[in-house]
């Protein structure tokens, strides 16, 4: 049957459909068509707020750390150490971060945040002090070793000092910085948890986790996993102690260690040497002296400035009557006196090292003493420390040193400690820090196996701008960084040129050459006279030297000839036909110093 189908005019269709009953349905209305409305325009998503990290030490090597931190106009630092050199640094007494940075940014500077007393993180302070002044934010035994290393530049009370607790929150500008106590082999370490509109950044400073500490609670494991809880932005872990496996030793093994060996000492005079700065072991050394009857002296100025102020600060407790000065060391039988020395690293001019050359002016060593040495070398320094055991073995004593005797535990988390850090803290972006490359990486490779992408795991360099983020880590424009060194008075006066002709002079030496010549024709008028000084004995060279003159005095003559009178030029002449000279003979290339007085 046929079907059809009309429209209304309102839209809506009508019609019937026939069947064989006569029944019809009518067909479902359709809506009513209303335009659709445009989209409102999306507002553009804010970005989130940066948190600039400016590594100026600590990074690719062991120890000069210093860190800024950057956020909406206003800044803070922390830490400020020095490394000591290395073998290619000749003559140099210690290296400082390059303060350029900070200098320019000085007005935008709220603070000096320090993590604690040791010198690869307080050691160059007096040097930025000098440059312009900043309040210092310390526990209270790092301020009183401060204050004692300003005292020696002329700067102690010219500088603001404020005294932080663990768990006290400090404003400085837009930051909110809260110190979080830390096991270290230094008592009063923190690390810091350092909020800011970015977010919370947690640096950790050195630290161990030690559930059986020296004088002191472990590590604040609470608060740390508090800030996890909470979101943290980054962390910037200790990464010294990377590539060891497990757990740091305890302290309390030390002491079960140096007792044995009391007991072994017997009828000897003991001397022990370890780092001026550990006030937990020269502790725990008192009290086995005093428990073994012994009176007990110091030795090293660091040794005896620091103990006597931990002393007033309430961090050592010394018996009346056990402390003894060292210019009554011999007065007692050997098996009574204690000796604490500095020295534990080598250090040329420390009072162990002179103990060892015979020319420390209380002690002289001999057989009936027994020396322990409670330090382990620091990378770079085996020879020396090498040097002073031949030493002082030559002399007759009895040493202990390294790793012969449990005298000895590090201050830096292993890999375990580290793993539970990164666990607590829970960071989305993970910086290590305070290592050399081969410790950093290793982890960052620690951190990765926990889950952190790689992505988020960062190992920068000193100088690098690392831009932190809600959205993402990247990396800006570097800033000034580097490596000042310390030469007596000079501050970076002595840089690697200066460095290149100290090593120059200590491979192959210095010949001299001094002459008169007529300041109108260039002839010689006196000379020329060779001097050397580290290249060869004289005396015992004369053919050597007559023949060095001569290739002189004919290339003078031959410089007369062709009518040469710029004494750049005739210096560099002398200076290449005496080199070429000499090689041929020699196979060496000593410095060459032409001095030519004019008449």
């Amino acid at each position: 049957m046929a079907q059809a189908k009309e429209n209304n005019g309102n839209g809506t269709p009508s019609g019937a459909k026939s069947s064989a009953s006569g029944e019809g349905r009518s067909a479902k209305p359709r809506r009513p068509y209303h335009p659709r409305r445009s989209r409102r325009p999306q507002q553009p998503k804010e970005a989130a707020t940066p948190l600039h990290i400016y590594p100026l030490g600590g990074l690719g090597e062991v120890g000069k750390n210093m860190t800024v931190y950057e956020c909406c106009g206003d800044m803070i630092i922390v830490d400020c150490g020095l490394v000591f050199p290395d073998s290619e640094m000749y003559g140099i007494d210690l290296v400082i971060p390059d303060f350029t940075f900070v200098v320019q940014n000085k007005d935008r500077i709220k603070g000096l945040f320090i993590t604690h007393g040791h010198e690869d993180h307080i050691g160059s302070i007096p040097y930025l002090l000098q440059k312009f002044d900043v309040p210092i934010y310390g526990t209270r035994l790092t301020c009183g070793l401060i204050k004692n290393k300003l005292e020696e530049f002329n700067l102690a009370g010219k500088t603001k000092f404020v005294e932080i607790t663990p768990r006290h929150k400090i404003k400085a500008g837009c930051f909110t910085v809260e110190p979080i106590h830390v096991n270290h082999s230094i008592p009063d370490s923190v690390a810091f948890a350092i909020d800011s509109p970015a977010g919370v950044v947690i640096q950790t400073g050195d630290f161990k986790i030690d559930y059986t500490p020296l004088g002191c609670g472990p590590t604040d494991l609470s608060t740390l996993a508090e800030y996890g809880q909470k979101g943290v932005l980054a962390l910037l872990s200790d990464s010294t102690n990377a590539e060891r496996p497990g757990f740091t030793a305890t302290e309390q093994k030390v002491a079960a260690g140096v007792h044995n060996l009391f007991t072994q000492a017997r009828n000897k005079r003991i001397i022990i040497a370890t780092f001026a700065s550990n006030i937990y072991r020269v502790q725990q050394i008192i009290d086995l002296a005093v428990e073994e009857g012994r009176k007990v002296a110091f030795s090293g100025r660091s040794m005896v400035n620091n103990t006597a102020m931990a002393q007033e600060l309430g961090y050592m407790h010394i018996p009346e009557g056990t402390l003894i000065n060292i210019e009554d060391l011999n007065k007692y039988p050997p098996e009574q006196v204690v000796l604490i020395t500095t020295g534990s690293q080598g250090e040329p001019l420390s009072a162990l090292s002179r103990m060892a050359s015979c020319s420390h002016r209380q002690v002289r060593v001999g057989p009936g003493d027994f020396i322990i040495i409670s330090a382990n070398p620091i990378p770079g320094n085996e020879k020396s420390v090498t040097k002073i055991v031949n030493g002082l073995l030559l002399l007759g004593a009895q040493v202990i040193y390294e790793s012969m005797y449990d005298v000895h535990v590090s201050g830096h988390a292993c890999q375990e400690e580290q793993k539970l850090m990164l666990s607590l803290t829970k960071p989305k972006y993970f910086l290590p820090v305070h290592g050399e490359y081969k410790q950093l990486k290793k982890h960052a490779l620690t951190a990765a196996s926990l889950g952190i992408p790689h992505s988020n795991i960062l190992i920068a360099e000193n100088g690098s701008n690392v831009i932190l983020s809600q959205d993402e880590i990247k990396l800006g424009e570097p800033v000034a960084a580097g490596a000042v060194m310390v030469d007596g008075l000079g501050v970076g006066d002595v840089g690697n040129v200066v460095l290149r002709d100290r090593k120059h002079l200590s491979e192959d030496g210095l010949v001299i050459i001094v002459a008169t010549v007529d300041n109108r024709t260039g002839k010689v008028l006196a000379g020329p006279d060779l001097v050397s000084r580290g290249f060869v004995y004289v005396r015992e060279n004369e053919s050597l030297m007559d023949g060095a003159q001569s290739v002189v005095e004919m290339a003078l003559d031959r410089c007369v000839e062709e009518h040469v009178r710029d004494w750049n030029s005739v210096k560099t002449r002398v200076r290449e036909a005496l080199s070429s000279y000499i090689y041929r003979r020699t196979k060496r290339s000593p410095m060459i110093l032409p001095i030519l007085m004019e008449v």
